[in-house]
């Protein structure tokens, strides 16, 4: 069987595990997830750009569909693509930290992504797409799996430094962003520069590798 042929049947198979997956309720490493799993997850062969975020929230476990809510909305503004490239799986994956939707705590803010995902899932998935070029790492937590030491204490600074991270001797290259959540508007208002100087650079890279 050909190289590619083969990976893509590993990616397909991988796929089909990750759907079926029920460690965070049958083997949780703490209280089990309060609902039925439901992963959302866009894998593929042959995108150079993936999207990594943190975990799934109320609407999108609804919609099985990832970012299917505001946040996915200005997201895609941000990148500078339509929804039709962004859930083209040839284009763009998506794998956020954690796979399902963790639940609501005390407060009704989603709870933190699920440490079953990292564990278990995203060492084989990103060794299974090998190709990707560039990963958008949203929030503290992929920050934490993608920079590992490189990330600075705060998602602040660290998003501050994202021309290190860009212009670094790694690959994929990657690009710290904050999340699209508009309890972020504060944030964005106060750091001007994530819109005046990072999203030119970045929708031109994206649309070089589109």
């Amino acid at each position: 069987m050909p190289g590619a042929a083969r990976a893509k049947d590993e990616l397909r198979d991988l796929a089909k595990e990750i759907s079926a997956c029920r460690i965070c309720v049958e083997e949780p490493l703490a209280a089990p997830l309060p609902h039925e799993p439901r992963p959302v997850i866009q894998l593929s062969d042959q995108a150079r750009i993936c999207i990594c975020g943190q975990a799934p929230g109320t609407r999108v476990h609804k919609s099985g569909r990832p970012f299917t809510d505001p946040s996915g909305d200005r997201l895609r503004q941000w990148m500078g693509v339509d929804a039709d490239t962004f859930y083209d799986a040839t284009k763009v994956a998506i794998v956020p930290m954690g796979l399902c939707f963790p639940g609501l705590d005390s407060k009704g803010g989603d709870l933190p992504p699920r440490r079953e995902c990292r564990a278990h899932w995203h060492d084989r998935i990103f060794a299974a797409m090998p190709q990707i070029e560039l990963i958008l790492v949203i929030g503290q937590y992929a920050q934490a799996y993608h920079l590992g030491r490189d990330k600075k204490k705060s998602l602040t600074e660290t998003v501050g430094n994202w021309r290190e991270y860009l212009e670094a001797e790694r690959c994929p290259a990657v690009v710290p962003m904050p999340h699209p959540s508009w309890r972020n508007n504060s944030w964005l208002k106060k750091n001007a520069w994530f819109e005046s100087e990072l999203l030119p650079v970045l929708q031109q890279k994206i649309a070089r590798l589109l």
